[in-house]
């Protein structure tokens, strides 16, 4: 049986059945129906669900749950409504909320706080989880330290198999993974890893450090988050190590962390190709004002770019005026070549953000781009040159059939070329984006335009 995506958990159709269900329980007062619909379900989905009401009425729900049901919804929650939550709490409640929460969770919410709330927070928290949300707070955002959770395990290399799996078994209810644990020297240097399945096929008298992989990959906690989750991605692991300057295990960034950042930054660099700064916030709870402020810039700056195109126009008016057919094409050969450059920037922006391909590579790409061009401009024109034909006869349909190969040749160039050039002077390639590289090949493709049919149609 196949699920319909809508009504399968997740779907938008049992997002909004699970909306209405709550909505129904919260407003009859009903405990045992409110239970019943949490209980029923992950907690991932109800508190997305949860998400649709007031702070006032989910707090009226998470009071009928047991603690550790508390903390798992509320981690799922996002950080706005995370922070809304906060704001409609007693410190003692929110503490106890806290406390149960996983350590890089407890540490986002903290940075989210307002000074006065973390203020009021921390004297009401245990001592240990005090310093460990100070700590994993203060590491700079975008980076492995921001991420990463202390809740890891931990062995020494002189342990038995049976005293390491014995010691796992009681730290596993507190621990993001116990999978792989960490062997650490006295001085929590990182010396070795060893993954849960080889204790437990060994002898039980065998040593940890017999069975762990020296030296595991691991990465430095100022490294960048998104080459983290490379990393992970990459190798295909569980969870990365994360290691100070001397080498000191700190923590470890698991792989939901890492798809979170994927997701973090696939989204930001899809707001950039829109010519769209960082929002601080969803799309859709973000302010009309920070919206106008996030597009106005660009789309200002591009409007000049756009008065090239209008010179290129005035510049040929005789030429226009001469043979008027030739206007019927304008949108036509610039819309092409935007189309073109937008999609070789779209596909050189994914590949160098994901690694597939580096600077070094730009004179091959570039080769394999003016022969892909070329293919894409030679079949284009074909198809535009009967019509070329119709409308202003042989002339402009060499004109028309001509400038289509060269426009979709240069719009490419522009597209795969500019990523490049921005990553050479350090700068984010997702800069280039769609608008950017349509505006510099509407303004190249005008000149192109103009400047061949004045050649063909008017030689002398």
């Amino acid at each position: 049986m196949t699920l319909d995506p809508a009504t399968a958990p997740g779907g938008e159709a049992h997002h909004e059945d699970l909306v209405g269900a709550l909505g129904a329980a919260i407003q009859a007062g009903d405990a045992v129906a409110l239970r019943a619909v949490v209980d029923g379900e992950h907690p991932a989905d109800i508190a997305g669900a949860l998400e649709e009401f007031a702070a006032y009425q989910v707090w009226a729900v998470l009071d009928l749950l047991p603690l550790k049901a508390q903390a798992d919804l509320f981690g799922y929650f996002g950080r706005d409504f995370q922070v809304e939550m906060a704001h409609q709490a007693s410190r003692a409640k929110l503490a106890r909320i806290v406390s149960e929460m996983n350590s890089d969770e407890r540490a986002d919410l903290f940075k989210g706080l307002s000074d006065e709330q973390q203020d009021a927070l921390l004297p009401a928290l245990a001592q240990a989880e005090r310093e460990d949300i100070r700590r994993l707070a203060g590491y700079a955002e975008d980076t492995a330290g921001a991420i990463m959770s202390s809740d890891y395990a931990v062995l020494t290399a002189s342990l038995s198999a049976a005293q390491a799996i014995e010691k796992l078994r009681h730290e596993a209810p507190n621990k993001e993974t116990i999978y792989r644990a960490y062997v650490t020297a006295p001085d929590r240097r990182l010396l070795g890893a060893v993954r849960l399945r080889d204790l437990i096929l060994a002898s039980p008298k065998m040593l940890v450090r017999d069975l762990m992989e020296e030296g595991p990959l691991s990465v430095h906690v100022d490294e960048d988050q998104e080459e983290v989750a490379r990393k992970i991605s990459r190798y295909d692991v569980l969870a990365l190590p994360v290691v100070d300057a001397e080498g000191r295990l700190v923590g470890i960034v698991t792989h939901d962390d890492a798809m979170d950042v994927i997701q973090e930054e696939a989204t930001e660099d899809f707001h950039k190709v829109g010519s769209v700064g960082d929002l601080d916030s969803s799309v859709r709870d973000a302010s009309i004002g920070l919206l106008y402020r996030k597009r106005i810039a660009w789309l200002v700056l591009l409007v000049f770019g756009n008065l090239v195109s209008g010179a290129g126009i005035h510049y040929y008016e005789d030429t226009i005026a001469s043979v008027v057919a030739l206007v019927f094409f304008l949108p036509l050969l610039i819309g092409s070549s935007g189309n073109a450059g937008s999609q070789a920037a779209t596909l050189m922006v994914r590949a160098l953000a994901t690694g597939d391909v580096m600077l070094k590579d730009w004179g091959r790409m570039l080769g394999r781009e003016v022969l892909i061009a070329v293919l894409l401009g030679l079949t284009m024109a074909l198809a535009v040159s009967g019509i070329g034909w119709y409308r202003g006869g042989p002339g402009v349909a060499l004109a028309v059939a001509l400038t289509m190969v060269l426009v979709v040749m240069v719009g490419s160039l522009i597209g795969m070329s500019l990523p490049f050039i921005l990553s050479r002077f350090k700068l984010d390639p997702a800069t280039a984006s769609a608008p950017l590289v349509t505006t510099l090949a509407d303004a190249s493709g005008v000149f192109i335009y103009f400047g061949v049919a004045t050649a063909i149609l008017f030689p002398g």
